[in-house]
């Protein structure tokens, strides 16, 4: 059985500014921030700001928008990270690994010759987040 979306999942609070992020893009739509905790230099969240906890309850029209939105910020990254590639991951469920119930997109840039690291394990340097948040915004555009 799945469970209903609370408003105070820290994804929700976010879009709320709640709580501060490093910010990419935002729109009417989607919040894109970077993830504090990356895999990989660079890697950034998706965020639709309707509710729904992941793709299994998410509205059809927000999934359409999302997947633009995952592209743009997907070429930006790469662009402007000078990444080899981009790796798209999104997860339903705790059995699946989710840990944030609210729905979101990874985009992580891949570099050849470096390992992607575990998922919230180091916590990314503030000032180096902000100059990336930077350049993929300034690709966006």
């Amino acid at each position: 059985m799945t469970e209903t979306y609370s408003g105070e999942n820290i994804f929700a609070k976010i879009i709320r500014g709640e709580i501060p992020a490093h910010r990419v893009f935002e729109d009417a739509d989607h919040l894109v921030m970077m993830d504090i905790f990356p895999q990989s230099r660079g890697h950034s969240l998706v965020i639709p700001k309707a509710p729904s906890r992941n793709l299994l309850d998410a509205a059809p029209d927000t999934l359409a928008s999302s997947i633009r939105v995952v592209q743009s910020v997907a070429n930006a990254a790469k662009h402007a990270l000078e990444a080899d590639g981009i790796r798209i991951m999104q997860f339903n469920e705790a059995a699946a690994g989710q840990t944030v119930f609210h729905l979101h997109f990874h985009v992580i840039p891949i570099y050849t010759g470096t390992q992607v690291g575990a998922h919230a394990q180091l916590r990314a340097d503030d000032a180096e987040l902000a100059t990336m948040a930077d350049a993929i915004r300034k690709a966006m555009i």
